[in-house]
């Protein structure tokens, strides 16, 4: 049956013409229900249970599925994915208004549909000739999808009497409209609340808990003090953006200090780019993240970023009069030319809140229901929650997401999600920084593992169309000691006519992943492999990472070449690229091609070509410094673990050798030729990576630490930048160098790709190269995938794709890229960090010489040169009388009592574990020397459980 409507449209140039919808309906759309006579099992996938037996509910005993309608399942989805509820019936109606409203939530409730468990069904109401409904005239849209959902409801109830009539199978409808509600009960359908049937489920309480609290009656709270200021409506925020009287940007909270903010602006205007919010009124509401409008204001209320640390860390829920008293603590004296545009939040234009982990602060009250929630981003205000197992869940990780911020409350109220685990487990803390920092982690669903090569693989006759074979070349691996997924490999041989020729091979991942298919998808989601301290987790499944894209020794690997000739100073005499099939001799750790280039007892060819290959990337390496290219130093550390328990029993720096700069420049080399090839072969759809060069505000601090120690380091451009750095030598302090060259990489802008035909800018600063790409790591980065595919393009060896050619797709996708690669970053540091907590909770007190890198109005930032590690030194601490501290900015130095710390003034710290709080245990660094009365302490081990609670001590020895 066919529903068409006609209507007609003037055009611009004056026409008219005759649009017609057409609309198909249907008689034979399934029901769902397995058996079900009337529908001759039209359905597919997964389907509904014939026999719902599994939730004894006390309003409705009798065998039942639910129906949801737009709002449960956009509020309520943490309800629906628990594994209690299952027989669930989803509108076609419900999902599209949930994919127009809330992209997450639909990704999540498409997984449940999927999940064949879990029993859900997709019904295509609007394609049913039954229960398609019209607009009437005079009706909105969303009454009419409302009055579909019951006509849905009301059909599946009289449609399922036709299966059996002494089953007595009945459809629930569950919406918190009320409206909706009564209507459909004068309608005859059966209908509750989420509330109401959540609360009748009495085999499961625990479900009450990850309800959301939507009403504003269940929003607010006893106290009916106003705290904040009201959120203009999004029609008042758009108007007054228009006319420039708010800003919009992009709010970002503070980790150091949770009374104060920035909000980025949106746009491309340079005066006003960020702006500061102090104090909670100004902050009004707003989470980390959130999109949010805001107005200037005057001058003359202009303040500058604070230097205090401020932690979060009142008992009272709603002590505002203290907050005030805090908030002063930040309005001191300061330099005019300190002061920064500040405003405040007027609105919120969207909110972009996540499930966030943490810990339940369990309230003092007997019996309370209501507890808060701290979460492990200091950024993420504390949150309340109503919970019946705050006992249970006390000394665990869990999941709690938000509803809500009422003006009359000092927190967020917000419900639980699920219980991760006990704090301290290595399981549970892994899970926690994955989720935190936005990593997909899930194991790779079928659809994807679908799409791998049926094993046992091997080179075939097809595969070696349009690749030469290079099996003959002596080819070798330089990696670090166990690694699995290895991208590259080298060779170099010397020519007849007396040049050198240097291959760098590097594995043909996107022969193995096609455009488009569910494998290329979820790569491309990922985006990155994320190395942990003890754990990988793999942006493609392991059949490839660690087997068949794997350039191991001994076994034929497809991959793609850039192949130079070059004379023996290492100019570049010819470049090609093509696809291959090499056979590596040996996979090599970067000390044992070491000792091959060091040991005079070794000339076979692989050692031959490693000698070519690290004499050569010397000669290009000093080039590369010459041009102006940055050689920055940041402290990496390397746990040795020990083998039954995989605790960490030793901590010290990563040590660099020859062969790592070799492998490096080769790479850099290949990178460099191949972003040449494909950007003269896509201009406008070339993916690239630059580096901008920094403000020269950000190299502030670099110039005044080095000034205090009477050198001076130029920073117009990268070359007087290296070259001051390579000439600020103390020959009384060997290491001030490399601190200088820490500070400087912390002064960079983070690189990024984008795409040729959406930017000018090209140029690499810390490379000091015109154009740069990423063509070496394909295993573990999806942005050389792409760069695959565009070299196989411009060299004929594969097809283009639509894609591939489309740069505003290009762009959204480096755009996830950039993201993912942040994360990785930020959840690699957060590994790094926990295991240096159990280094230390095992390793005791122990006193170390470190380093001030920063140094802050209340304390000093230092760092430790032989575990790599980097803390703060409080000098202000609770109970306790106050130092005198006299901070200048301008040299910067702190003056406690009668001593001076400047930049890269050595100390001695004391370091150790403090479990005090369970949820952010944390290394403490107390000052040993030099001896300040009533600031330092003594060199005692034997207070190892420092402000550590009885209690928690018990639970950490667990």
């Amino acid at each position: 049956m066919l529903k068409s409507k006609t209507f007609l449209k003037k055009t611009r140039a004056g026409g008219v013409i005759k649009i017609v919808h057409e609309h198909y309906l249907r008689d034979d759309i399934g029901c769902g229900a397995p058996g079900c006579a009337a529908c001759g099992g039209a359905h597919e996938g997964p389907v509904l249970e014939p026999h719902p037996l599994d939730l004894a509910s006390s309003l409705c005993p009798q065998p039942h599925y639910l129906l949801p309608d737009t709002n449960v399942l956009l509020h309520q989805i943490d309800v629906l994915e628990d594994p209690a509820i299952r027989n669930v019936i989803v509108l076609q109606t419900v999902l599209q208004e949930v994919r127009n409203r809330s992209a997450p939530v639909y990704k999540r409730i498409r997984d449940v549909t999927n999940n064949q468990e879990k029993h859900f069904y997709t019904f295509t109401n609007e394609h049913h000739r039954e229960t398609y409904v019209e607009q009437k005239e005079g009706e909105n849209s969303n009454d009419r999808n409302d009055r579909a959902i019951r006509v849905a409801a009301k059909w599946y109830n009289e449609h399922l009497k036709k299966i059996s009539a002494e089953n007595q199978l009945q459809v629930i409808f569950i919406t918190n409209d009320r409206k909706n509600k009564e209507k459909a009960i004068e309608e005859g359908i059966p209908a509750f609340t989420c509330e109401e049937y959540v609360k009748s489920l009495t085999a499961n309480p625990e479900l009450i808990d990850r309800l959301a609290c939507l009403s504003e009656e269940e929003n607010k709270i006893e106290s009916g003090k106003i705290i904040f200021s009201e959120h203009l409506p999004l029609s008042k925020l758009q108007q007054g953006i228009k006319s420039g009287t708010y800003l919009q940007g992009t709010f970002r909270a503070s980790r150091e200090n949770y009374l104060e903010a920035t909000v980025w602006v949106h746009g491309d205007a340079e005066e006003n780019k960020e702006i500061i919010l102090q104090g909670l009124k100004n902050l009004n509401r707003a989470i980390h993240e959130d999109i949010v409008a805001v107005e200037l204001l005057p001058k003359n209320q202009w303040v500058a970023p604070s230097s205090v640390v401020l932690h979060d860390e009142g008992q009272n829920e709603d002590d505002a009069e203290k907050e005030e008293e805090t908030e002063r603590i930040l309005k001191t004296a300061v330099n005019e030319k300190m002061l920064r545009p500040t405003g405040r939040v007027v609105g919120i234009i969207k909110r972009n809140w996540r499930p966030y982990c943490g810990m339940l602060s369990k309230s003092d009250i007997k019996e309370s229901r209501r507890h808060l929630f701290t979460p492990a981003d200091k950024r993420i205000p504390r949150i309340r929650i109503e919970t019946r197992q705050a006992s249970a869940l006390e000394g665990h990780r869990i999941i709690v997401a938000i509803d809500g911020w009422p003006r009359n409350s000092r927190y967020p109220n917000g419900h639980f999600v699920k219980n991760l685990g006990e704090v301290g487990d290595k399981e549970t803390e892994t899970e926690v920084l994955l989720l935190e920092h936005d990593v997909p982690h899930q194991p790779f669903s079928q659809a994807v593992l679908s799409f791998l090569p049926k094993m046992p693989w091997s080179i075939t006759e097809k595969d070696m169309k349009n690749r030469e074979d290079l099996r003959h070349l002596c080819v070798c691996s330089v990696d670090p000691p166990g690694c699995t997924d290895i991208d590259d490999a080298l060779h170099c041989r010397v020519l007849e006519n007396g040049n050198l020729e240097v291959g760098v091979h590097i594995a043909d991942v996107s022969h193995f992943i096609r455009p488009g298919n569910a494998l290329d998808q979820e790569s491309a989601r990922r985006g990155t492999t994320v190395y942990l301290c003890e754990k990988r987790i793999d942006m493609v499944p392991e059949l490839l990472s660690s087997n068949l894209c794997s350039l191991r020794c001994n076994v034929d690997r497809l991959a793609f070449s850039c192949i130079w000739e070059m004379n023996h100073n290492a100019e570049i005499l010819k470049t090609r690229f093509t696809k291959s099939a090499i056979n590596s001799k040996a996979s090599l750790t970067y000390a044992e091609a070491q000792m091959r280039i060091d040991s005079a007892a070794m000339n076979d060819d692989i050692t031959i070509s490693l000698r070519g290959l690290n004499k050569l990337a010397k000669i290009l390496k000093k080039r590369r410094i010459e041009k102006g290219a940055l050689t920055l130093s940041s402290p990496e550390v390397r746990f040795h673990m020990d083998s039954e328990t995989h605790d960490p029993i030793d901590l010290q720096t990563k040590e660099l050798r020859e062969t790592n700069s070799m492998v490096e420049e080769f790479m850099l080399l290949a990178n460099i030729s191949v972003a040449k090839k494909i950007h003269e072969e896509f201009s406008e759809n070339a993916l690239l990576r630059k580096h901008p060069a920094p403000p020269p505000s950000n190299y502030e601090i670099l110039v005044k630490a080095a000034k205090s120690k009477n050198l001076e380091i130029k920073t117009d451009t990268a070359k007087s930048l290296a070259d001051s750095l390579d000439r600020a030598d103390s020959r009384t302090f060997p290491y001030l160098n490399t601190l200088l060259r820490i500070l400087a990489t912390r002064c960079m802008m983070q690189a990024v790709y984008f795409c040729s035909g959406m930017d000018n800018d090209f140029h690499h600063y810390g490379l000091a190269s015109p154009i740069y790409t990423h063509f070496t790591s394909p295993i573990r980065r999806y942005a050389d995938i792409i760069v695959h595919r565009l070299l196989a393009v411009a060299i004929g060896a594969d097809s283009t794709y639509p894609e591939l050619t489309d740069k505003h797709k290009l762009a959204e996708l480096c755009k996830n890229l950039n993201f993912r690669h942040k994360m990785a970053q930020y959840a690699q540091r957060a590994s790094v960090a926990f295991h240096t907590q159990l280094f230390f909770k095992s390793k005791g007190i122990v006193s170390e010489e470190a380093y001030i890198l920063f140094v802050k109005k209340n304390a000093i930032v230092v760092l430790i040169p032989k575990y790599g590690l980097e803390g703060t030194v409080f000098f202000e601490e609770k109970d306790k009388p106050k130092p005198r501290l006299i901070y200048d900015d301008e040299i910067p130095s702190l003056k406690i009592e009668d001593t001076v710390f400047h930049i890269f003034d050595k100390v001695k710290v004391k370091i150790m574990l403090d479990s005090s709080n369970l949820q952010h245990q944390k290394i403490r660094m107390s000052l040993v020397e030099p001896q300040i009365p009533g600031i330092s302490v003594p060199i005692d081990t034997s207070n190892v459980g420092i402000n550590e609670p009885e209690e928690k001590k018990m639970k950490l020895e667990k």
